[in-house]
C-alpha cells in the first residue's frame, strides 16, 4: 500500500485508543506522549513520518541566532511530521512563518514538546499542529535548535526518525518502525471487531455476552 493510501486509511479507521491498547499488548507500554501534548484545533487528526529536532536552552545572544532551525525547516520532506524536543527556557518553538513552510515541503503537521506562537495564523493555515499552548515569547536568545534527524525522548517516548506518528482528540502516540506492520494489521482486526461489538449491543446483546463473543469491549 503506498504511504498517502496508508495515511488516510490510518486517519478514517483508526484512532490513537486503539494504537495503544496493541502496543500494551505488545509490551511497549510508554509511547503516548504527555497529555499536555494538544492539537491547537480540536478534532485535529495527523499521521505522518517523524522528523525529529532537539532544541537546547541558551542564555543570551548565541551568535548564530536560532541554530540550525532553518536547517531542519528546509530538511522537512513530505509525508513528515516535524517533532520538536523543545528546550526548557519557556518560549515558542513553532509558529506562522515554520509553518508555512512546512506546507511548502510537503510536511503534514508539527508536534511541539513545547509551546506555539503566531495562533491565529498557524490556524488560517489549517496544518495540524499539536503542542502544549499558545506563548507569544521568541526563542531568540533563549533556544537554539541543536540538531535534527536524530532520536529524541520526550515524556519518556523514545522517537527515531521516520516512527509513524498519530495524533488526535486523546493525544499523541508513537509507532516504533520495528513493530508498525503489526501494530497497524492488529489495530485494523481489533476496530472491525468493535465495530461488531457496537452493532451486537445497539441489537440489544448484553456486554458480558458481547465480550465472550468478540473478545472485545
Amino acid at each position: 500500500m503506498a504511504t498517502n493510501e496508508l495515511f488516510a486509511r490510518i486517519k478514517s479507521e483508526l484512532h490513537t485508543p486503539v494504537l495503544g491498547d496493541i502496543l500494551d499488548e505488545m509490551g511497549r507500554h510508554v509511547q503516548f506522549l504527555p497529555p499536555e501534548i494538544k492539537a491547537i484545533v480540536p478534532d485535529t487528526i495527523v499521521v505522518g513520518r517523524a522528523m525529529p529536532v532537539l532544541i537546547a536552552d541558551i542564555y543570551g545572544h548565541s551568535g548564530k541566532g536560532f541554530g540550525r532551525l532553518m536547517e531542519a525547516i528546509d530538511a522537512l520532506e513530505e509525508g513528515e511530521i516535524y517533532f520538536a524536543r523543545n528546550s526548557r527556557n519557556l518560549c515558542a518553538a513553532w509558529g506562522e512563518i515554520m509553518a508555512s513552510t512546512a506546507i511548502r515541503n510537503g510536511a503534514v503537521g508539527a508536534v511541539i514538546d513545547g509551546h506555539h506562537r503566531d495562533t491565529r495564523q498557524v490556524k488560517a493555515l489549517n496544518f495540524p499542529t499539536f503542542s502544549r499552548g499558545a506563548y507569544g515569547q521568541d526563542a531568540k536568545d533563549r533556544a537554539t535548535v541543536l540538531d535534527f534527524r536524530l532520536t529524541v525522548e520526550v515524556g519518556g517516548v523514545i522517537v527515531h526518525p521516520g516512527d509513524l506518528v498519530v495524533g488526535d482528540n486523546d493525544g499523541v502516540i508513537v509507532v516504533p518502525q520495528d513493530v508498525e506492520a503489526e501494530v497497524l494489521e492488529r489495530a485494523f482486526n481489533k476496530v472491525s471487531k468493535e465495530n461488531l461489538v457496537l452493532k451486537a449491543i445497539q441489537d440489544g446483546m448484553s456486554a458480558v455476552t458481547a465480550y465472550d463473543t468478540f473478545g472485545v469491549f
